[in-house]
C-alpha cells in the first residue's frame, strides 16, 4: 500500500534557483514612476519661486529706498538661510529610507548566518526567533516581521517602522522612524520662512503706501503685495502641520496612532473565550457600544507617553541639557533602532480597565 502524501511539505525544489533570502525579499517596495514625483516637484517650484521677488524688494526697499544695507544682510542671511535648512530637510525626507523593517546582520538572525541558507531552512528556523517574527507580529501583506509601532503603508507596498503617515509631497514616500526628526524640522523651516517673509513684506507694503514718491520702483509693492499674501498663506497652513505635530511629539504619538484608534486591541490584555473575539479582537467583530468605549479610551490612553521631555529626546535624540534647542535648528537624529519603545507606566492598568470595560459592553 503506497505512503499518502502529506497536504503541507516544506521540501523545497532548489535545483536551479537561487532561494537564499536577501533584504529585498524582506523589504520590496513599490517602483515609482514620473508622475508619482510630480508632487515633489511642485512642491521645489513652490519654495523656489518667491526667491526672485524676495530680492527684488530686499533690494529697493532696504538698499535704494532705506538706504539701510545692514538691515539688507540681515534680512538676507535670514531668510536664505531658513531656505537652506528646509532644503536640506527636503533632501534628507526623500533620499533616506524611513525605516526598512528587515533584520540586518548585526542582529545576529539566523536567516542570515550562512549564504547559502534555503527558502526552507530560514522558515524552520524561524521558530525560535524573538517575538518579533511571532505570528501576531508578522506582517499578513508583505510577509516581513512586524515590530512594535511598525505599519504596512497600502501605497508603498511595505511596512515603515514607527510610521507616522505617508506623504506624496515628498515623492511619495512615508515619514517613518529614520526620517520624521528631518520632516518635522522641514515644517519649521518653512513655517519661520513663510512667518519672516510675511512680516517684512507687510511692513515694506506699509512703508510704500505711505511714501508713494518715495518708492523706486513701480513693480515693488506688487512683489511685496504677492509676498505677504503668500507668506500668511503658508504660514497658516504649514504652521498648522507644524503645532500639530508638535502635540503629537509632546504626547509621544504618531499620525496613525493619534487618527486610528482601534489600534489599541493589539495591547489589551486577553478577553474572556466566552466573547468569541478574535486574539487581538478585531473592530470589526465590537459591537457599536464596545467600539464607543474603545474611541473613548483613545482620548486617555497613552501607550507610548514617558513624559513631555522624554518624548522630545526620544524624537531628536539630545542628551545634553537644552540641547533640543540646538537639533531643532539643525535637525535632529532619532535614538533607538525603531522597533521598541519604553511604554507609559500607566498604560497596562488604563487598558486592563478597557478590557473590563469591553467585557462589561458584550
Amino acid at each position: 500500500m503506497s505512503r499518502p502524501q502529506p497536504l503541507l511539505s516544506f521540501e523545497v525544489d532548489t535545483s536551479g534557483q537561487d532561494t537564499s533570502l536577501k533584504h529585498d525579499d524582506f523589504d520590496s517596495e513599490v517602483r515609482r514612476t514620473w508622475y508619482h514625483y510630480l508632487p515633489l516637484c511642485f512642491l521645489l517650484f513652490l519654495m523656489v519661486a518667491p526667491c526672485p521677488s524676495l530680492l527684488i524688494v530686499l533690494v529697493n526697499h532696504y538698499l535704494f529706498a532705506l538706504n539701510k544695507p545692514i538691515a539688507f544682510v540681515i534680512h538676507f542671511l535670514i531668510t536664505f538661510t531658513l531656505e537652506f535648512l528646509a532644503f536640506a530637510s527636503l533632501m534628507v525626507c526623500v533620499v533616506r529610507d524611513p525605516g526598512p523593517v528587515y533584520m540586518d546582520a548585526s542582529d545576529h538572525d539566523p536567516i542570515h548566518q550562512s549564504e547559502d541558507m534555503g527558502l526552507a531552512e530560514a522558515l524552520m528556523s524561524m521558530e525560535n526567533t524573538d517575538d518579533d517574527c511571532s505570528p501576531d507580529k508578522f506582517c499578513r501583506k508583505c510577509w516581513v516581521p512586524k515590530p512594535e509601532r511598525a505599519h504596512h503603508c497600502s501605497v508603498c507596498g511595505r511596512c515603515v517602522l514607527k510610521m507616522d503617515h505617508h506623504c506624496p509631497w515628498l515623492g511619495a514616500k512615508c515619514i517613518g522612524h529614520r526620517t520624521y526628526p528631518a520632516f518635522v524640522h522641514f515644517l519649521t523651516c518653512i513655517t519661520a520662512f513663510s512667518a519672516y517673509v510675511a512680516t517684512i513684506s507687510i511692513s515694506a507694503v506699509w512703508w510704500s503706501f505711505e511714501n508713494p514718491l518715495l518708492v523706486p520702483d513701480e513693480s515693488t509693492p506688487v512683489h511685496e503685495l504677492l509676498l505677504a499674501a503668500a507668506g500668511v498663506i503658508f504660514t497658516l497652513v504649514v504652521g498648522s502641520f507644524l503645532v500639530y505635530h508638535v502635540y503629537l511629539i509632546t504626547t509621544n504619538q504618531t499620525t496613525v496612532e493619534a487618527l486610528s484608534p482601534f489600534l489599541l486591541l493589539r495591547y489589551i490584555p486577553p478577553l474572556p473565550v466566552s466573547m468569541k473575539l478574535s486574539e487581538p479582537p478585531m473592530e470589526e467583530e465590537l459591537s457599536y457600544n464596545q467600539r464607543r468605549v474603545v474611541r473613548d479610551a483613545h482620548r486617555y490612553v497613552r501607550m507610548y507617553d514617558v513624559g513631555w521631555r522624554r518624548n522630545w529626546a526620544q524624537v531628536f535624540g539630545w542628551s545634553k541639557p537644552r540641547g533640543w534647542l540646538y537639533l531643532l535648528l539643525i535637525g535632529g537624529s532619532v535614538n533607538g533602532d525603531g522597533r521598541s519603545f519604553p511604554r507609559n507606566p500607566r498604560s497596562q492598568d488604563m487598558l486592563s480597565q478597557l478590557a473590563a470595560r469591553l467585557e462589561k459592553e458584550a
